[in-house]
């Protein structure tokens, strides 16, 4: 009997759509039946996550735990969040349900170990960045981690917030590229796409860089727990 997935969405609601997208292309399945049953909550009232780590803005924190408690109801026996700074609040959403929730950022540490990187750069927002959550996982992982210098990683802001965020699809993407080329140059084997929206930016504005995209290492995740095959 397959699990049902709970995702605690909205943050924001095209990371959400490109999980949910990846869950269904990845499942190794022959009908609509096979698939697993998915629960989205896309709770766009939840407040920025990098406004309230960095700059005191409102705590995401109770609305996600009204979704994380509103997806435990609808059925969900496991919960994944598409967004990386959201899991600097990951322990209270966690600890507020019954049910497992599954930690995209160790999955991803996984994924890398498995792939033998060394050495990867870090494109995230500033709250991501700042508060240490990719680099304390990966110090435990033996992986160094390199990120942006202030100028570079102001370029990967921008394009989350001001490209992909905002919908622009004529974003002008050169000083993001800039910024992956920099890490890679710096010599990062790879790139992390530390936010959920960037995953959606490579596809969008045709980036191709080698890169781990979390979303995906989180679908595939949660695909695993709920005993579904995976392709």
């Amino acid at each position: 009997m397959k699990k049902v997935i709970g995702i605690i969405g909205g943050m924001g609601p095209l990371a959400t759509a490109d999980l949910f997208r990846k869950i269904t292309l990845h499942a190794a399945v022959a009908s609509d039946q096979e698939h697993p049953r998915v629960v989205i909550d896309s709770n766009t009232d939840i407040p920025d996550r990098t406004e309230a780590l960095l700059h005191g803005g409102k705590s995401p924190v109770p609305e996600m735990v009204n979704s994380a408690r509103r997806l435990e109801r609808a059925g969900a026996e496991v919960l994944v969040m598409p967004c990386n700074t959201a899991h600097c609040f990951f322990d209270e959403v966690a600890s507020s349900v019954r049910i497992p929730m599954l930690h995209m950022i160790t999955l991803t540490c996984d994924a890398l170990r498995a792939r033998g990187v060394k050495r990867a750069g870090l494109l995230a927002t500033d709250g991501t960045v700042r508060t240490g959550i990719y680099q304390n996982a990966f110090d435990d992982n033996d992986i160094a981690l390199l990120t942006p210098p202030p100028a570079a990683q102001a370029a990967v802001m921008d394009i989350i917030y001001g490209g992909i965020k905002a919908g622009k699809l004529d974003y002008d993407a050169s000083a993001f590229r800039a910024a992956c080329e920099g890490l890679l140059a710096a010599g990062a084997e790879t790139l992390v796409l530390g936010c959920t929206e960037l995953p959606p930016v490579f596809e969008l504005y045709h980036l191709d860089y080698s890169a781990v995209d979390p979303t995906l290492e989180l679908a595939l995740g949660a695909l695993r727990f709920a005993g579904c095959p995976i392709k």
